[in-house]
């Protein structure tokens, strides 16, 4: 495997071991449809959460939470109308991104919750 394939993995598993942690039921895990990914699908309470895991080195530009643009958004959309037909779902849902830079010596996580609104 890639180191930036193991990287993301990781990164995925600090997030779900993040949210079991705070109370979050985990649904599902790379969750594809035709060609969208969700990272984690979670429940908390009565609210189906659709969560984007983006990871960074410290040494990167850009912020983790400002990779998901406008496709990849329609992409989760996409997906998560999918999920909740699939499984006849009647939820409030919303979208969180959970923002990991880390190195060698520290690591930081941010969990943003409704970081994305559908209108």
């Amino acid at each position: 495997m890639s180191v930036s394939y193991d990287f993301g993995k990781k990164a995925e598993e600090d997030a779900k071991n993040y949210l079991l942690k705070n109370g979050y039921v985990i649904l599902e895990q790379n969750f594809t449809y035709q060609k969208a990914e969700i990272d984690i699908i979670a429940r908390k309470d009565d609210v189906l959460c659709i969560i984007e895991v983006k990871a960074r080195s410290y040494n990167s530009v850009l912020e983790p939470y400002e990779a998901v643009n406008e496709k990849k958004k329609k992409l989760l959309i996409l997906a998560t109308d999918y999920y909740i037909q699939k499984n006849d779902l009647d939820v409030e849902v919303r979208f969180d991104i959970i923002s990991i830079i880390e190195n060698k010596y520290k690591s930081s996580l941010e969990h943003i919750e409704d970081a994305f609104s559908v209108i």
